[in-house]
Protein backbone atom coordinates (compact mmCIF):
# COMPACT_ATOMS: atom_id res chain seq x y z
CA UNK A 1 0.00 0.00 0.00
CA UNK A 2 2.63 2.85 0.88
CA UNK A 3 4.98 1.73 -2.60
CA UNK A 4 2.74 3.68 -3.89
CA UNK A 5 2.93 7.08 -2.55
CA UNK A 6 5.88 8.92 -3.11
CA UNK A 7 7.59 10.24 0.17
CA UNK A 8 11.02 12.66 0.21
CA UNK A 9 13.37 14.01 2.22
CA UNK A 10 15.46 16.94 0.61
CA UNK A 11 18.49 17.38 2.28
CA UNK A 12 22.11 18.97 2.50
CA UNK A 13 24.68 17.74 4.94
CA UNK A 14 25.56 21.58 5.65
CA UNK A 15 22.34 21.86 7.73
CA UNK A 16 22.01 20.90 11.42
CA UNK A 17 18.34 20.48 11.35
CA UNK A 18 18.06 18.06 8.84
CA UNK A 19 20.83 15.80 10.16
CA UNK A 20 18.40 16.01 13.44
CA UNK A 21 15.40 15.17 11.47
CA UNK A 22 16.85 12.57 9.35
CA UNK A 23 17.28 10.78 12.85
CA UNK A 24 13.51 10.57 13.32
CA UNK A 25 12.68 9.27 9.89
CA UNK A 26 12.94 5.50 10.17
CA UNK A 27 10.30 6.01 12.97
CA UNK A 28 7.93 6.90 10.69
CA UNK A 29 8.70 4.43 8.29
CA UNK A 30 8.02 2.27 11.02
CA UNK A 31 4.96 3.32 11.81
CA UNK A 32 3.51 3.95 8.52
CA UNK A 33 4.94 1.74 6.08
CA UNK A 34 6.29 4.60 4.20
CA UNK A 35 9.82 4.81 2.73
CA UNK A 36 11.28 8.37 2.07
CA UNK A 37 13.41 9.00 -0.94
CA UNK A 38 16.31 10.46 0.54
CA UNK A 39 17.52 13.46 -2.34
CA UNK A 40 20.96 15.62 -2.55
CA UNK A 41 20.15 19.18 -2.62
CA UNK A 42 22.83 22.00 -2.60
CA UNK A 43 21.62 24.56 0.02
CA UNK A 44 23.24 27.37 -1.26
CA UNK A 45 22.01 27.47 -4.45
CA UNK A 46 18.07 26.73 -3.24
CA UNK A 47 19.26 30.08 -1.09
CA UNK A 48 20.58 31.87 -3.99
CA UNK A 49 17.57 30.71 -6.09
CA UNK A 50 15.03 31.96 -3.45
CA UNK A 51 16.58 35.25 -2.00
CA UNK A 52 16.64 33.33 1.73
CA UNK A 53 19.82 33.02 3.71
CA UNK A 54 20.94 30.74 6.61
CA UNK A 55 19.55 31.46 10.13
CA UNK A 56 23.17 32.06 10.82
CA UNK A 57 22.86 35.28 8.89
CA UNK A 58 18.80 35.83 9.19
CA UNK A 59 19.03 35.88 13.04
CA UNK A 60 22.68 37.60 13.45
CA UNK A 61 21.58 40.38 15.68
CA UNK A 62 18.02 39.44 16.59
CA UNK A 63 17.36 39.60 20.15
CA UNK A 64 15.53 36.67 21.93
CA UNK A 65 15.16 34.66 18.49
CA UNK A 66 18.49 33.12 18.71
CA UNK A 67 17.89 31.69 22.43
CA UNK A 68 14.26 30.38 21.49
CA UNK A 69 15.49 28.28 18.58
CA UNK A 70 17.89 26.89 20.97
CA UNK A 71 15.85 25.64 23.34
CA UNK A 72 13.27 24.15 20.64
CA UNK A 73 16.44 22.29 19.27
CA UNK A 74 17.20 21.36 23.15
CA UNK A 75 13.25 20.37 23.69
CA UNK A 76 13.84 18.20 20.07
CA UNK A 77 16.71 16.29 21.22
CA UNK A 78 15.04 14.93 24.26
CA UNK A 79 12.14 14.91 22.58
CA UNK A 80 13.44 12.36 19.85
CA UNK A 81 16.22 10.73 22.40
CA UNK A 82 18.99 12.38 20.41
CA UNK A 83 22.43 11.77 22.19
CA UNK A 84 24.66 12.21 18.89
CA UNK A 85 24.61 16.21 18.18
CA UNK A 86 27.53 18.35 17.91
CA UNK A 87 27.01 21.58 16.55
CA UNK A 88 30.04 21.60 13.73
CA UNK A 89 32.59 24.77 15.15
CA UNK A 90 33.29 25.70 11.21
CA UNK A 91 29.31 26.22 10.69
CA UNK A 92 28.64 27.13 7.93
CA UNK A 93 30.81 24.51 5.96
CA UNK A 94 30.37 25.12 1.77
CA UNK A 95 29.04 21.79 1.27
CA UNK A 96 28.94 21.39 -3.06
CA UNK A 97 32.12 18.37 -2.45
CA UNK A 98 30.19 16.64 -0.02
CA UNK A 99 26.60 16.86 -1.94
CA UNK A 100 28.08 15.89 -5.18
CA UNK A 101 29.83 13.41 -3.60
CA UNK A 102 26.10 12.19 -2.17
CA UNK A 103 25.20 11.82 -5.90
CA UNK A 104 28.27 10.05 -7.03
CA UNK A 105 27.83 7.74 -4.01
CA UNK A 106 24.74 6.66 -5.20
CA UNK A 107 25.27 6.19 -8.63
CA UNK A 108 28.66 3.79 -7.09
CA UNK A 109 26.19 1.80 -4.94
CA UNK A 110 27.47 3.27 -1.48
CA UNK A 111 25.06 5.96 -0.51
CA UNK A 112 23.84 4.46 2.38
CA UNK A 113 28.01 4.10 4.02
CA UNK A 114 28.54 7.69 2.38
CA UNK A 115 25.31 9.48 3.77
CA UNK A 116 26.20 8.02 7.48
CA UNK A 117 29.87 8.99 7.14
CA UNK A 118 29.00 12.12 5.99
CA UNK A 119 26.54 13.00 9.13
CA UNK A 120 29.30 11.76 11.57
CA UNK A 121 31.90 13.58 10.60
CA UNK A 122 29.65 16.67 10.12
CA UNK A 123 27.84 16.62 13.25
CA UNK A 124 28.60 14.22 15.72
CA UNK A 125 32.53 14.73 15.30
CA UNK A 126 33.22 17.56 13.86
CA UNK A 127 35.57 18.92 11.30
CA UNK A 128 35.58 21.55 8.72
CA UNK A 129 34.35 19.10 5.74
CA UNK A 130 34.99 21.70 2.98
CA UNK A 131 38.68 21.09 3.36
CA UNK A 132 39.42 18.52 0.91
CA UNK A 133 42.18 16.74 2.98
CA UNK A 134 40.08 17.05 5.85
CA UNK A 135 37.68 15.57 3.85
CA UNK A 136 38.95 12.70 2.53
CA UNK A 137 41.04 11.77 5.45
CA UNK A 138 37.10 11.97 7.52
CA UNK A 139 35.81 9.73 4.74
CA UNK A 140 38.78 7.29 4.63
CA UNK A 141 38.59 6.91 8.44
CA UNK A 142 35.16 5.52 7.59
CA UNK A 143 36.28 2.80 5.37
CA UNK A 144 34.76 4.55 2.57
CA UNK A 145 36.65 4.24 -0.84
CA UNK A 146 36.30 8.02 -1.22
CA UNK A 147 38.35 8.41 -4.15
CA UNK A 148 36.12 5.90 -6.10
CA UNK A 149 33.82 8.89 -4.90
CA UNK A 150 35.56 11.92 -5.75
CA UNK A 151 36.35 10.45 -9.29
CA UNK A 152 33.07 9.90 -9.85
CA UNK A 153 31.86 13.90 -8.21
CA UNK A 154 34.06 15.08 -11.05
CA UNK A 155 31.82 13.64 -13.87
CA UNK A 156 29.57 16.10 -15.88
CA UNK A 157 26.54 13.66 -14.76
CA UNK A 158 27.01 14.20 -11.31
CA UNK A 159 27.16 17.94 -11.27
CA UNK A 160 24.20 18.04 -13.82
CA UNK A 161 22.50 15.59 -11.32
CA UNK A 162 22.85 17.97 -8.32
CA UNK A 163 21.88 21.17 -10.12
CA UNK A 164 18.81 19.50 -11.51
CA UNK A 165 17.75 17.88 -7.92
CA UNK A 166 18.44 21.23 -6.55
CA UNK A 167 16.67 23.44 -9.38
CA UNK A 168 12.97 20.89 -9.30
CA UNK A 169 13.45 21.23 -5.86
CA UNK A 170 13.04 25.11 -5.33
CA UNK A 171 10.28 24.60 -8.37
CA UNK A 172 8.44 22.79 -6.29
CA UNK A 173 8.43 24.93 -4.07
CA UNK A 174 11.52 24.77 -1.73
CA UNK A 175 13.30 27.56 0.24
CA UNK A 176 15.48 25.48 2.63
CA UNK A 177 16.49 22.48 4.00
CA UNK A 178 15.26 19.80 5.55
CA UNK A 179 11.82 19.77 3.15
CA UNK A 180 9.19 16.80 3.14
CA UNK A 181 7.23 16.30 0.14
CA UNK A 182 4.04 13.38 1.00
CA UNK A 183 2.60 13.64 -2.30
CA UNK A 184 3.22 16.85 -3.75
CA UNK A 185 2.20 18.21 -0.32
CA UNK A 186 5.45 20.43 0.92
CA UNK A 187 6.58 20.47 4.38
CA UNK A 188 9.48 22.77 6.18
CA UNK A 189 11.87 21.83 8.97
CA UNK A 190 12.29 19.46 11.61
CA UNK A 191 9.18 20.71 13.69
CA UNK A 192 7.02 19.44 10.53
CA UNK A 193 7.48 16.15 11.38
CA UNK A 194 4.32 14.83 13.26
CA UNK A 195 2.24 17.00 10.01
CA UNK A 196 4.87 14.80 7.67
CA UNK A 197 3.64 11.64 9.57
CA UNK A 198 0.02 12.53 9.55
CA UNK A 199 -0.48 13.68 6.09
CA UNK A 200 1.31 10.51 5.21
CA UNK A 201 -0.84 8.68 7.07
CA UNK A 202 -3.85 10.91 5.10
CA UNK A 203 -3.05 9.75 1.74
CA UNK A 204 -2.41 6.13 2.80
CA UNK A 205 -6.10 5.95 4.14
CA UNK A 206 -7.58 8.01 1.01
CA UNK A 207 -5.33 5.57 -1.58
CA UNK A 208 -7.03 2.65 0.47
CA UNK A 209 -10.11 3.52 0.57
CA UNK A 210 -10.43 4.41 -3.23
CA UNK A 211 -8.92 1.17 -3.76
CA UNK A 212 -11.62 -0.76 -1.45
Amino acid sequence: MAASLKVEFHFDFGSPNAYLAELALPGIEQRTGAKFDYVPVLLGGVYKATGNMSPAESLRGIKNKPGYNALETQRFLRRHNVTKFTMNPFFPVNTLALMRGAVAAEIEGLFEPYFRAAYHHMWVEPKKMDDQQVFRAAFLSSGLDIDRIIARAQQDEVKKKLIENTSNAVARGSFGSPTFFVGNEIYFGKDSLREVEDEILAQLSAEKRKTA
